[in-house]
Order: C-alpha cells, then sequence, then structure tokens
C-alpha cells in the first residue's frame, strides 16, 4: 500500500459521518446558546460599529485582523475548493456549504470571543491568543494536553492547508497560462517572505490592501457571469437545493455525486473555506485593538458571512449556469472554464489566476502568523523566527507536489485541528453565552460605550 492510499484511508475515516455530525452539532449548539444572533444581520453591523469604550488592547485594528483572518479563509477554498466540491459532491454540496456557513458564523463568533478574552501579551511580541490559550486558561487541568495537541497540529496543518495547498492551486493555474510551477513556487518564496519576517504588523498591512482589491474584482467578475447567464440562474438555484436531498446519484463532474457525497464534500470543503471549528482565525482576531471580546466576535462572524455565503456562493452559481459543473473538469481549471465561457479564455484565466495568487498569497502570509503563533506557544517567542524561514521551503514543496494527495492531506490535518477546538467550544461556549449578553445589556445601557461589567 502507498502513502497516497494510507492518506486517503486516514482521510476517509477522520471525514466520516462521527465528525461531520460533530462539527454541525457544535454549531447547532453554539447557534441557539446566541439565539440565533447570526441572522440578525442589522444588529451585527450595529454592534460592530456602535461607540468603543476607552479601556484597549491589541496589535492591529479590528478592521485589520478581519482582513488578515480573511486573507486566511477567502483563499482557494472559495475558487478551487468549490468547484472541488462541485464535481465530487455535485450542485448539492453547496447547499451544505451554506449549512456549514450558517452554523460556522455562530462557531466562528465563539472561538474569536474565547481568543480574545484569553488572550494574554506574549513577552517581546504580540497578543497570544487562540484555542491553545483558551484550553490552557479555560479549561480544567486534566484538558490542558488538548492545547498541546492543538497547538501541535496547528503548526503542522499550517504547512499544509495554508502553504502548500495554496501554492500548488496557484502553480496549476499558473501551468495553463504556460508558466512552470517551479517558477510560480520561487515567486511566491520571493513575496511571501518580505512580509512575514515583518511580523502580524506588516501582514496586516498587506492583508488590508490585498482582501478588498481581490475580493471586490472577483465578485464583479463572477457578477458578471450570472448577469450573462441570467435565464439559467432560477434551474441553478433549484438544482442545488433539489440534488442537495436527492437518494438517486447524480451524473456529472468526476464521479456520480450521491446524498452522502454532497454531505460529505459540502461540509469539508466548507470547512476549508471558511475555518469555523478549526480554531485558526481566533489567533489572528486576538491580535485587534478591541474593547470587548464580543465586538471581534461580530468582525469574526462577519469573516463567515463573506467567505461562504458571499464569495462560495458566486464561485458555485458562475460554474453551474455555465454547465462547466458537468465537464469532468475539477478545481481552479473547472472554475478558469467557467469564466472563460464568458470573458473569453485569456482573460476568464488572467481573473482566476489573478485572484488565486492574491488569495493564496494573504492565505499564505496569515497561516504563517497562525503556524508561528502556535510555535511560540510551544517553544517561546524565538521559535517565531525559525518557523518564518522553516516556511519558505514548504511553498516550493506545494507548488510541484501533486493536487489530490495535497487536499487529502489537508483535509486530514484539518481533521486533527478540529477536534480538540471543537472539544474546548463545547466546554466554554456558556463563558461567551454570558459575554455576549453582558455586551449586548451594556451597549443598550451604556451612553459613553464603556464596559465595566466585562472582566476576565
Amino acid at each position: 500500500m502507498n502513502v497516497e492510499n494510507v492518506i486517503t484511508k486516514i482521510n476517509n475515516l477522520l471525514w466520516g459521518d462521527v465528525l461531520v455530525v460533530f462539527i454541525l452539532c457544535v454549531g447547532i449548539y453554539t447557534t441557539v446558546g446566541l439565539k440565533f444572533l447570526q441572522i440578525n444581520v442589522p444588529k451585527i453591523f450595529k454592534y460592530l460599529f456602535s461607540k468603543r469604550g476607552e479601556n484597549v488592547d491589541g496589535d492591529i485594528s479590528p478592521f485589520a485582523a478581519l482582513n488578515v483572518a480573511l486573507g486566511g479563509t477567502v483563499g482557494v477554498g472559495n475558487i478551487a475548493g468549490v468547484a472541488t466540491a462541485i464535481s465530487l459532491g455535485g450542485p448539492g454540496a453547496i447547499f451544505w456549504m451554506w449549512v456549514s456557513g450558517l452554523v460556522g458564523m455562530a462557531t466562528k463568533f465563539t472561538e474569536v470571543v474565547l481568543g480574545v478574552h484569553y488572550r494574554v501579551r506574549e513577552k517581546d511580541g504580540p497578543m497570544l491568543g487562540g484555542p491553545m490559550m483558551y484550553i490552557k486558561y479555560g479549561l480544567p487541568k486534566w484538558l490542558h494536553l488538548l492545547a498541546y495537541l492543538f497547538a501541535i497540529f496547528a503548526a503542522v496543518a499550517a504547512l499544509g492547508i495554508g502553504n502548500m495547498a495554496q501554492a500548488n492551486s496557484v502553480a496549476v493555474g499558473a501551468e495553463e497560462l504556460g508558466i512552470p510551477r517551479y517558477i510560480t513556487g520561487l515567486v511566491l518564496i520571493f513575496a511571501v517572505g518580505l512580509v512575514t519576517i515583518g511580523g502580524i504588523k506588516r501582514i496586516a498591512e498587506v492583508a488590508t490592501i490585498c482582501v478588498p482589491v481581490m475580493c471586490g474584482v472577483y465578485f464583479l467578475a463572477a457578477i458578471v457571469i450570472i448577469f450573462f447567464h441570467i435565464t439559467k440562474l432560477p434551474q441553478s438555484i433549484i438544482l442545488i437545493f433539489t440534488s442537495a436531498f436527492s437518494t438517486k446519484s447524480l451524473a456529472g463532474g468526476i464521479v456520480a455525486a450521491t446524498f452522502k457525497d454532497a454531505i460529505r464534500y459540502g461540509i469539508a470543503r466548507g470547512l476549508f473555506s471558511n475555518e469555523a471549528g478549526l480554531g485558526s482565525a481566533p489567533i489572528a482576531h486576538s491580535t485587534a485593538i478591541t474593547d470587548h471580546p464580543v465586538r471581534q466576535g461580530f468582525f469574526g462572524m462577519f469573516e463567515v458571512f463573506i467567505d461562504t455565503i458571499i464569495i462560495c456562493t458566486i464561485t458555485a452559481l458562475a460554474i453551474i449556469v455555465t454547465d462547466c459543473w458537468q465537464t469532468g473538469q475539477t478545481a481552479a481549471v473547472l472554475t478558469m472554464n467557467a469564466f472563460s465561457k464568458t470573458f473569453g479564455v485569456k482573460v476568464g484565466s488572467l481573473i482566476v489566476v489573478g485572484s488565486m495568487i492574491l488569495t493564496a498569497y494573504d492565505t499564505n502570509l496569515a497561516w504563517c502568523f497562525y503556524g508561528e503563533s502556535c510555535s511560540a506557544f510551544l517553544f517561546g517567542h524565538q521559535a517565531r523566527i525559525v518557523y518564518r524561514f522553516l516556511w519558505l521551503p514548504f511553498v516550493l514543496i506545494g507548488a510541484m507536489g501533486k493536487l489530490e494527495v495535497i487536499w487529502n492531506i489537508c483535509d486530514v490535518l484539518n481533521a486533527l485541528m478540529a477536534l480538540p477546538n471543537l472539544i474546548a467550544i463545547l466546554f466554554l461556549a456558556p463563558v461567551v453565552f454570558n459575554l455576549t449578553k453582558n455586551f449586548i445589556t451594556a451597549t443598550k445601557e451604556s451612553q459613553n460605550g464603556d464596559f465595566d461589567t466585562y472582566t476576565k
């Protein structure tokens, strides 16, 4: 049995029914505990922009922290990952991706609030927060092993999900334009190294420029595609819903997708895209200058909304309305085919590849910070510099690697990261429910934005 088969078997075991149900249950639990807060969009915006108190701490602005986290979530998963979900799970996978996004908004809110609530100032470094911190300082000692397991899994997983997968998808896309993979890898190494060496503040500066530009351009291009195929939009939406619950296999893509395939690939790719439950984004949000953990939690909720409900959806609709999902193609090539039908091969490919380069670049930067933060938790502040230099060779490895193997490795590492974090969320969610209740009450009653009710 070769290594690829072993990885596939482990992936199938970890991403079986148990983990999928676990992720959904945690999302439903936090949704109910937060009283379906994520569906109240006006309230979310109200609390995002309400007057802040004076008692603030952190390293970067809340908006910058949002962009770093979005840089980590809005990536190849929104372009290649959505296409892979459709090709392997059929259009119905998109419905389950929406479910993953909706309940994921509550999960992400919960873990971001916990990340800020239990963060500490690292000696000679930035704010250090995330699952390893809220496990260590929020859970009883007999569960502290989970903090170290998460940090180990995350530090290694970052090299896969945040590094190799991004570089691989960009290299595959650039190869369609005639650019050799090793050239793509070397260029990415140079561009990534210039920024990551400067730490979270430099990463935030770049993300605050790249993320809004990339999201805006890609969104407008996808909207144009949908507009030019507007007559097929209603039947495409119907197809998403009907195939999501169909017990019959649906022809198209690489395989005949079944009901179980739709759920599995929709949830898996949804998690890969929005990362709700993984515990990665709270590491970035924990560096935000904020007066209350709950306020930053709303930024985390908004992050999932942009990533899954907006970006993933327009990618999926562009693929489905153009009927490209039935071509047998997958990943970035499938998305490029959909864009090429409207803009032509050269322009369509350039839009997709250009978006992938920016998203993969931002994702790579964000995940380098996630990985180095976990290394700092394990080995101290000096481990950050070591990790930044270790990071760079894996860019080239990813660019030269095989797509399916890398995606399977990423799924395995996602699962190993998610398990300790999901367990911690179950234990600590009541803390978030109480903080949220107090924050909302204080916001209603306070005239000056102070939050005297907030204590760790």
